[in-house]
């Protein structure tokens, strides 16, 4: 046996992101992002709002940084890309390939992501002319024609960035730490000492060599630069973005400007903290001539915390976020005419005051879509607890109150655009256009009104034929109706009648009772003449296909037919051997139905690939090759679709033809990304289906379910799974599933919080105290207004995040919520500064008849310096049903618990370096013996 690993889903975070004209259209851009080792192209459509995948590459590598840039006089950008693989690679995206190419790679030091390597930071000069990539520690590698190096032991970077310094020497910026000192001091004095440094690199093009040009000591420690345009766009020189401060420097005699960040107004966080930019800024320098004099900054919008930004010229802001989901805005203004104040760096404050502002939601920005991602991923669990006959996966992921739990479905996700209940149960429905021109389909554009003819006249297929006639297939002959309304009708022959036919906007085959083929085809005056050939199968003809007519060509080459002999027969259409059989091909069951399509290459040129879809009626789906030239059947697979026989459907995805297969459940075949992906929908099961157009939905699908019409549309292509969100309020922990019922039960904590009913304590201690303070009646209504707006002022914290609090603070709570709907059943607030941190499912011997839920916590713990105040576990009684749980007792610990497990009816529970056994008691868990591990 030989085993095949495979990932189900590509990695969902984005560690990288950067924006440029990638494929070189004029007024369009891209977002090139990274994601471990994939590297993807992105396209916001400015119509649509929607973000759309056009290219997905595996590098072999896991990328550590990118940044795009263009050549001088050039119209498209390229990507730079550093990885673990000790190179640097130059890549350019090949539209008419679909794929990023190498067009230059150099090599500068080992595999691996090594510290002492360049490939975790890279920069380059914005005209385009130089690349420096650095190593976190000592190495940095300047690129220009020849990589030139310019290294400094003992020294750690925080940051790189390109200066725009017109066409000067390419200079590069970088935030340094020289440990030299450090490294030689067993005392830890000169620690205190050590300075941040902002260091300018040069790169002489004449002399090809870098040199350290300038290296200042920092005040304040930064942890980003911000390189300000330079030339005719702007006074150069880099912003640093520090704990509490911006501070924008510049070489030659531009003095530091220095600019508080503004705090939450009414805020609960703990006020010793150091602020770090999470919201959106704005910032505006004012310059007198080549020096900048003042630095405003005044709140924006809030966004979710990101790895990367990118504004983009169509008016799009990209938001690579570092934990949750990735969001795409729309920049509706620019925060020129709101009320927000606007603060200035000359604005005379103490030494450590700050600004202020109110947290409000969003003004300047509309979301318009959203990348799902599982980042951080917890835990998950995987079992069918939703009854849908197909297992889900539970994911926890997220942090803080943007948790979610995200129940994950093997599917494509469908849009409902509209449901309609119609009289009866119609088992077929077809589109039709009135001129082949047209764009949209008639009867949404004209009459919004479903052809659905088969209850009143048992119609098998209808089409349009030719330019703008339409042909109507009924099992007593063939209706031919011209666009001026003269009708031409073929009548089947006596005793006989029509059981299957396959169409195309040129020919028609019909398939007689008795397993006899009749062939038609459209001349060049718009006529539909009859063939004199026929062929006789040695059994009845249970489906029939041709494809579309190709392009360039006038008729299709092949005609299969699915017979009762369980074969599937290639018949030829070539007028020189018209119906003359070509291959066969034996099938495990009849067939139920078939699709014959025909595919070009991605770049259009080559020979097309033709093949046969065979839908069984066992369930099974075979996808053969048809060779173009013989018409032999090679290469077929095998899927197992659904319990019920296979219908195979031709809609349009991505302007290509797919396949839409319904069984027990439906599928989706489908050409994305250069590669054919079949895949379910998340959808209830279709009965009959047809491609649809219309101005609101441009590749959609009509389809009927029992006696509902249902027009829909699948758009997020390429996923393996769709999701169902559940909102949690805190970083899950750990998750138990009740073994009969279809609930689960979880932890979840934060660090540096505080439990709800502590943030209400602090708002009405706030208020009491503002109330305290008034001296007179006026100053007391004031008063009360302003507490009362305190008290009653939420935020949602999964927008604008939750209140940070001290170290040792800690706020946990338990859920129990039903796995389908999301309903919490029971909820459970631990008090503050206790840590769940450890949960397991128990039926203790001594109450066989129960079944608990134990939880280890930690309480006030302190991760640096360690500290804590012991530790305790809390017994839940589950009920049989599942659907709530009962405090039952808290069993106080000398250590923290950081893991608990059921042993023979007992808990077994970790201590710091001790295992203890504990037996369940009335008031408390029973301590019966216990081991100590002696620890390395």
């Amino acid at each position: 046996m030989h085993l095949y690993h495979l990932t189900l889903q590509g990695q969902t975070s984005i560690n990288q992101a950067v924006h440029g004209s990638f494929t070189g259209a004029s007024k369009q851009q891209e977002v090139c992002v990274a994601r471990g080792t994939t590297l993807q192209l992105i396209f916001c459509d400015p119509k649509s709002g929607k973000i759309q995948t056009l290219c997905t590459q595996d590098v072999f590598g896991v990328i550590r940084s990118l940044y795009a840039f263009r050549l001088t006089g050039s119209n498209k950008d390229y990507v730079a890309v550093g990885s673990d693989s000790g190179r640097i690679a130059i890549l350019e995206y090949k539209q008419e390939r679909n794929l990023f190419e190498r067009i230059h790679l150099e090599t500068y030091g080992k595999t691996g992501c090594r510290r002492v390597v360049p490939g975790q930071y890279l920069a380059a000069d914005p005209r385009g002319r130089a690349i420096m990539i650095g190593a976190a520690e000592r190495q940095k590698v300047g690129l220009h024609l020849e990589s030139r190096q310019a290294h400094k032991t003992y020294t750690l970077c925080q940051g790189m960035v390109g200066v725009d310094v017109g066409f000067e020497n390419p200079t590069f910026a970088c935030l340094e730490f020289d440990y030299e000192e450090i490294d030689n001091d067993p005392t830890g004095e000169n620690l205190k000492k050590t300075q941040q440094h902002l260091t300018f690199y040069e790169l002489d093009l004449g002399l090809n060599h870098v040199v350290r040009k300038y290296a200042e000591p920092l005040t304040d420690l930064g942890n980003h630069l911000i390189a300000v345009p330079g030339g005719q766009e702007g006074p150069s020189g880099v912003i640093v973005c520090c704990e509490n401060y911006l501070v924008y420097k510049n070489l030659g005699d531009q003095p530091d400007i220095k600019c508080p960040i503004p705090r939450r107004r009414n805020d609960l966080d703990d006020a010793d903290r150091t602020l770090m930019i999470v919201y959106v800024f704005k910032v505006t320098l004012e310059t007198d001539e080549d020096l900048v004099t003042e630095m405003k900054i005044k709140y924006f919008d809030t966004v979710p915390v990101a790895n990367a930004m990118c504004i983009l010229k169509t008016g799009f802001l990209f938001v690579a976020a570092e934990f949750g989901d990735h969001q795409l805005y729309q920049i509706a203004n620019l925060g020129d005419n709101d009320d927000e104040p606007e603060y200035s760096s000359r604005m005379e404050l103490e030494e450590g005051d700050t600004f202020f502002f109110a947290p409000r939601s969003l003004q300047n920005l509309v979301p318009v879509d959203t990348i799902p991602s599982l980042c951080p991923l917890i835990n998950t669990h995987i079992a069918d607890l939703a009854r849908e006959d197909a297992p889900q996966i539970y994911a926890m992921c997220g942090r803080g109150a943007g948790s979610k739990l995200k129940v994950l479905r093997n599917g494509l996700e469908v849009s409902e655009m509209a449901v309609s209940e119609l009289p009866g149960n119609p088992n077929a429905v077809w589109t039709v256009k009135r001129n082949v021109d047209d764009k949209f389909d008639a009867h949404i554009v004209k009459k919004r009104r479903i052809l659905d003819l088969s209850p009143l006249s048992r119609q098998l297929d209808v089409l349009l034929i030719g330019d703008d006639s339409m042909l109507q297939v009924y099992p007593d002959g063939i209706r031919h109706i011209r666009s001026d309304r003269r009708v031409n009708e073929w009548r089947a022959p006596g005793r006989r009648t029509i059981v299957k036919c396959a169409l195309n906007r040129r020919q028609v085959a019909i398939g007689l009772s008795g397993g006899e083929i009749v062939y038609f085809e459209l001349d060049m005056t718009g006529q539909l003449n009859e063939f004199t050939e026929r062929r006789q199968l040695p059994g009845e003809i249970l489906c029939m296909s041709m494809s579309e007519v190709p392009e360039g060509e006038i008729r299709s080459r092949f005609l299969t037919v699915g017979v009762s002999d369980s074969t599937v027969r290639v018949i030829s259409l070539d007028p020189s051997d018209t119906l003359a059989p070509l291959s066969f091909q034996a099938l495990p069951s009849p067939p139920e139905s078939l699709l014959l399509l025909e595919s070009s290459s991605e770049d259009g040129k080559g020979v097309s690939t033709i093949h046969l879809n065979i839908g069984l009626q066992n369930g099974c789906l075979l996808r053969t090759t048809v060779d173009s030239v013989t018409g032999d059947l090679m290469d077929t697979r095998t899927r197992f679709l659904g319990t019920r026989p296979v219908r195979l459907f031709r809609v349009r995805v991505l302007n290509k033809d797919a396949v839409l297969c319904t069984s027990s459940r439906s599928w989706l075949l489908y050409h994305y990304q250069n590669r054919f992906h079949l895949t379910p929908l998340s959808y209830p099961s279709l009965e009959f289906a047809s491609s649809f157009a219309s101005e609101q939905c441009a590749e959609g699908v009509v389809a009927i379910t029992e006696n509902t019409l249902r027009i829909i549309a699948v758009e997020k292509l390429g996923g393996a799974f769709n999701e169902v969100i559940h909102k949690l309020a805190l970083t899950p922990r750990r998750m138990v599933v009740h073994p009969s019922a279809n609930t689960i039960m979880m932890i979840e904590t934060d660090h540096a919080t505080y439990t709800e009913q502590m943030k209400n304590k602090k708002r009405n201690d706030m208020a009491n105290d503002i109330e305290s303070l008034a001296t007179d009646e006026q100053e007391l209504e004031l008063a009360r207004e302003i507490a009362e707006g305190m008290r009653n002022t939420k935020l949602d914290e999964s927008v604008f995040g939750t209140v940070k609090g001290a170290p040792t603070r800690w706020a946990s709570v338990v859920r129990l919520l039903n796995a389908k709907t999301g309903d919490i059943h029971s909820f459970f607030e631990l008090p503050q500064d206790e840590a769940a941190k450890c949960m397991t499912l128990i039926q203790f011997h001594a109450q066989p008849d129960t079944l608990m839920v134990l939880v280890g916590c930690a309480i006030s713990v302190r991760l640096r310096p360690y500290s804590h105040r012991g530790g305790c576990v809390y017994t839940f009684l589950l009920s049989n049903s599942g659907d709530k749980f009962d405090l039952v007792h808290r069993t106080p610990t000398e250590e923290p618990v950081t893991a608990v497990h059921d042993f023979r009816g007992m808990a077994l529970i970790a201590l710091g370096n001790r295992l203890r056994i504990y037996e369940f008691g009335k008031r408390k868990l029973l301590a019966k013996c216990e081991n100590k591990v002696k620890l390395l």
